[in-house]
């Protein structure tokens, strides 16, 4: 909500000020936020009143969509400084891409939500080779700006909620290797906590609140699958059920074990008297009758 009138008050200041905003390469990628938080807001106002939350996120996704393709087109075009990328360039198509992923999942708009996600994995893929890239071989971040850090968080922390929010199939492969990523980043972010602290206060540290939120909401979907699975198993090896055959495996097979013949069916004794009695010779016959 802070986050929300935070931008209104920066719309206020009129058309040129937005527009200067957007021209730059430091301030252009939070224009977005406004917008993604209007979302959020959006999703929560659905439990109350469906036909107004579905249509706010439908609107502030539209908005979302529309920032961050401005500003592609302006950072292709606008001569780009490397120096000048940040984690914040995760914000308009990355964060609010999953972040429509997952409100238009909660509106049951799941079409949207799935051409959302895409929107979100595939900026995801490409921003983040060049923000990496960019910490990791040019000169450290303005002060200012050192907070922003922490979004890298964000990308697997969203992508994570948003595929338990689309899927519902409970942990798979793709779960894993987000929450894999998640770790990593969290671990990242342990070893930057000196650089934190030595910081003043500055509006960067909103950073913080976007990122952490979802990462801890992430990190608990993906325990409490975990833990899930976990007590199944110990539930399963107590009754001795753990290896055992499902009900639709191939059969076992039998063991032959001793026990009387089968009878034999009726009038199979007496079948022999039936049959003709072997013919003698003639010539063995003929033999006995000289003798």
């Amino acid at each position: 909500m802070v986050l929300l009138v935070l931008g209104w008050l920066y719309a206020s200041q009129g058309p040129r000020r937005v527009l200067a905003g957007l021209r730059d390469p430091v301030q252009a990628p939070f224009v977005a936020v406004p917008a993604i938080t209007a979302m959020m807001l959006g999703a929560a106002l659905a439990s109350v009143s469906f036909a107004a939350g579905r249509a706010l996120v439908v609107i502030f996704l539209a908005v979302t969509v529309c920032v961050g393709g401005w500003l592609g087109g302006q950072w292709i075009t606008g001569g780009l400084d490397p120096a000048s990328v940040h984690p914040g360039y995760y914000l308009p198509t990355v964060a609010g891409g999953l972040v429509g992923a997952i409100t238009l999942s909660q509106v049951h708009l799941h079409a949207l939500a799935q051409a959302s996600f895409g929107v979100g994995i595939v900026s995801w893929v490409i921003l983040g080779s060049v923000v990496l890239n960019r910490l990791m071989t040019a000169q450290r971040l303005p002060a200012a700006l050192q907070p922003v850090t922490a979004i890298e968080l964000a990308p697997p922390a969203l992508a994570g909620v948003a595929w338990f929010a689309l899927a519902a199939r409970g942990t798979t492969v793709i779960a894993y290797a987000i929450g894999g990523y998640l770790v990593l980043m969290a671990l990242v972010q342990i070893r930057l906590i000196p650089v934190y602290r030595k910081l003043r206060f500055s509006p960067g540290f909103w950073a913080f609140t976007f990122a952490t939120g979802y990462a801890i909401a992430a990190i608990t979907a993906i325990t409490v699958f975990i833990g899930a699975i976990a007590a199944r198993s110990v539930t399963a090896i107590a009754r001795g059920q753990f290896l055992a055959q499902p009900a639709d495996g191939p059969p076992a097979p039998r063991t032959p074990t001793p026990g009387p013949l089968p009878a034999r069916p009726a009038g199979s004794r007496h079948r022999h008297r039936l049959r003709p009695a072997p013919r003698a010779h003639p010539a063995a016959s003929g033999r006995g009758r000289h003798r």
